[in-house]
């Protein structure tokens, strides 16, 4: 029997973490061949003969072969999860055996480190990366004409962005969309703001929805097209997905208009809808507060998913859980200056008085703001991309014939669904094939049957067209007989007469010079 190679230690052993404390007793230095190893948790399994004549062991514990076992090929490890084989160092003279329980994590232990290892930069490498790439956030404006959609936009940013004032005069409902390169500190922001002009001003309000839907769709569209590349560029493409959704409110103090209800109904499983009631200080506290109560319950009422702010995070689980409940926000916008005591203040100026913009006590501006950009952008962003795009994808895909498993719930391949759409594609390919080609067989048999039928009525009318030019020939043929006759009888008619006048013309001459004859004698 072959010795078996030296074995290196545990610390060693690139499979030490797979391995018990060294506190359990060692397993036996020389066991039987095809002796058994059990893992862990309790359950057995074989191990491989190594490259080297060594042996293989299961996971946790290492229990080497002495001399190969019976049969060269893999022995089937009896652990109730799967095991993958891994493949052999090339320094070392055993195949490892692991358990897919262990792979996956479950039942790790927790293992204290001696001394710094440095993996505790990563959240520092990740921010890094980060602020060098920039941050991108999009932002649909969705309200009347004339409501303050740009104006509380450039008050949210602290800056004047450019753009033209909308008019009432719209015949339809216009997404108007700019991108703005914004830098604070060290961190760079591309900011877009769609703006949705035109809308409510129509008579007939029934589609206004519709374009800001296919502009939502539009941007999934583009996303996902970029993504099924074969030569992806994700890292520079620029993400046009809406990340968040203002709806602007009307003042009215009564009630939601069937145009906003509507309107959000169609975008809430799309985007992130966030309600704000626009120009609050047109209505009192006290009608501002029965008024956000009747949104909020119209909005249950109707089954309208708004954004929720976050409460699963333990640092920002109680300010959110806190804004949810002011949901919706009753803001103000106003980019002029106003010097209130000592300080120079955003504002608005009235007869009756100055509404301070954030001032908490005159309107909810600062909460939009600590809620939108300083606490939950992140989140927003992350909601966009795994919630409201992965179900665009998904009907997408489903559309287009992919699908996770079979009909007997198997994962299903991606190359198996392809090529499954393949074959479908080209059966119905032939099959509109075939059908034209019958079409075409069965037009053309129809068209030479109207040629057909055209060419004996052609036939038939040369038939008769040419019998009626042969009685009408026959016709003038026997008109010209006859007036040939009649020529002829008047012809002979008039030589009769005059042989008759010459005659008589004759006869007078000579009486006439009877009559001289007998004058002179």
């Amino acid at each position: 029997m072959a010795e078996p190679a030296a074995q290196p230690s545990r610390s060693q052993a690139p499979w030490s973490r797979f391995l018990r404390p060294s506190g359990r007793p060692p397993a036996p230095s020389n066991p039987l061949p095809g002796t058994q190893a059990s893992c862990g948790r309790g359950e057995r399994g074989w191990g491989e003969p190594g490259a080297g004549g060594g042996g293989g062991f299961c996971c946790w514990d290492l229990k080497p072969w002495v001399s190969p076992p019976p049969t060269r090929g893999r022995r089937p490890h009896m652990c109730s999860r799967r095991v993958r084989i891994m493949p052999r160092a090339p320094c070392w003279p055993w195949t490892w055996v692991i358990c897919s329980t262990h792979l996956k994590g479950e039942g790790c232990r927790t293992v204290p480190l001696a001394g710094h290892v440095g993996f505790d930069s990563l959240p520092d490498q990740l921010v890094n990366k980060s602020v060098s790439e920039g941050f991108c956030f999009n932002i649909l404006c969705v309200g009347e004409t004339g409501l303050g959609k740009s104006t509380l936009m450039d008050t949210l940013f602290n800056t004047k962005f450019e753009g033209e004032p909308a008019t009432h005069t719209q015949p339809g409902v216009q997404l108007r969309s700019n991108t703005y390169d914004l830098q604070e500190s060290n961190v760079g922001l591309k900011l877009t703001i769609v703006s949705t002009v035109g809308f409510g001003d129509q008579i007939n309000k029934e589609d206004s929805y519709k374009p800001i839907v296919e502009f939502i769709d539009a941007q999934f569209e583009a996303y996902l097209q970029e993504e099924l590349k074969i030569r992806r560029v994700l890292h520079t493409y620029h993400d046009s997905r809406i990340h968040a959704c203002l709806y602007f409110i009307a003042p009215t103090g009564h009630s939601l208009k069937s145009l906003d209800l509507v309107t959000m109904k169609k975008l809430d499983s799309k985007v992130n809808i966030i309600p704000i009631i626009a120009k609050s200080d047109a209505i009192s506290k006290s009608e501002l507060t029965k008024f956000k109560i009747k949104i909020t319950s119209e909005l249950v009422s109707n089954g309208v998913q708004i954004y929720q702010f976050p409460t699963d995070d333990e640092s920002v689980a109680e300010i959110n859980g806190t804004m949810n409940a002011h949901l919706p926000f009753a803001v103000i916008g106003s980019t002029e200056e106003l010097k209130i005591g000592n300080k120079m203040m955003k504002a608005r100026q009235y007869p009756w008085g100055t509404v301070q913009v954030e001032n908490e006590a005159h309107c909810d501006f600062v909460k939009l703001r600590e809620m939108l950009i300083r606490v939950n952008m992140e989140d927003l962003r992350e909601q966009t991309h795994s919630r409201h795009y992965e179900l665009y994808r998904r009907c997408k895909l489903e559309e287009m014939g992919f699908k996770d498993t079979d009909p007997d719930s198997k994962p299903f391949s991606l190359q198996e669904t392809y090529e499954a759409k393949r074959n479908e594609f080209l059966g119905e390919l032939q099959k509109k094939e075939e059908e034209m080609r019958q079409m075409f067989v069965q037009r053309v048999k129809e068209k030479e049957a109207e040629l057909k039928e055209a060419e004996k009525e052609l036939h038939e009318k040369f038939d008769r067209l040419k019998k009626l030019h042969q009685d009408e020939k026959k016709k003038l043929e026997d008109k010209k007989k006859s007036l040939d006759d009649e020529v002829n009888a008047f012809k002979q008619r008039k030589t009769a007469a005059e042989l008759l006048q010459s005659q008589g013309s004759q006869a007078g001459g000579s009486q006439t010079l009877k009559r001289d004859k007998e004058k002179k004698n």
